[in-house]
């Protein structure tokens, strides 16, 4: 199992609901697929997974849920590009018609979309474009709910693990595993996603009473390294706001500044 952290220390994300996409950074597969584990069908349009099985319609591979552990062990980062689609069952794989084949060449190959990405005979909620996992993302989210129920189960996650690698003095007794952001209490931030945020693992503080994750409004970036340069300059301005875990309340809550 290699490369299941993405970047540890931020999380960047830009949201475009118009479009019904979200770019991302510090994201991977591993994560990614953790917040939606009933998935069991993805469509391969991008990748080096070598027990596929091919779907002689499309003359794409694919993973079920038989071989979809194996993927989840795989070091995707080192695929280069990462790209595919989930789908419902193979008779729908079998109704795809030349020009469907043809978009979802278009979507792994250009990394965007002709129309849009959802398809009736495949019924799928996700496209996931990556390049060098958990670098560069771009997925496609059939329903915008599922993109703030991923990203909560991705933050409450990585500071679980963070936790779990420190450790813990004489005599204090381990911490319960922080529970997934609500949906709800993300939504207030989605007019500083559409701008571009990031999310900050590196300055997070933690107590015995809460757990603050700082966040930052930080701009449109397609260039990743580009986006490190500026969130190296932002880092020590005042945050934009923090995202709260009350461990007596065992709730968490946005605090805007």
């Amino acid at each position: 199992m290699k490369n299941h952290g993405g970047n540890r220390e931020l999380i960047y994300v830009h949201a475009n609901e118009v479009n019904h996409y979200v770019l991302s950074h510090g994201i991977c597969f591993y994560e990614f697929y953790h917040a939606f584990p009933n998935l069991t069908n993805l469509l391969l349009l991008r990748h080096q997974f070598e027990a596929g099985t091919v779907n002689l319609h499309t003359l794409f591979e694919y993973a079920d849920e038989e071989t979809i552990g194996r993927l989840l062990e795989e070091d995707i980062y080192s695929y280069g590009d990462f790209c595919w689609v989930d789908f419902e069952d193979e008779e729908g794989l079998d109704l795809l018609e030349g020009y469907e084949i043809a978009e979802l060449l278009y979507l792994s190959h250009m990394k965007h979309h002709l129309r849009r990405p959802f398809y009736r005979k495949l019924n799928n909620r996700f496209v996931y474009l990556s390049q060098d996992d958990g670098y560069y993302s771009k997925i496609y989210f059939r329903s915008f709910r599922d993109f703030y129920a991923m990203l909560g189960c991705v933050v409450a996650e990585r500071i679980n693990r963070i936790k779990g690698e420190k450790p813990f003095l004489f005599g204090r007794k381990k911490r319960k595993a922080l529970p997934a952001i609500p949906v709800e209490v993300l939504l207030p931030l989605s007019d500083k996603m559409k701008e571009g945020m990031v999310i900050s693992m590196e300055y997070a503080v933690q107590t015995r009473v809460q757990i603050e994750i700082p966040f930052w409004t930080i701009g449109d970036f397609h260039d990743m390294d580009e986006m490190h340069e500026e969130y190296a300059v932002i880092s020590g301005t005042p945050i934009d706001g923090e995202m709260v875990y009350d461990r007596r309340m065992q709730e968490w809550k946005i605090l805007i500044h």
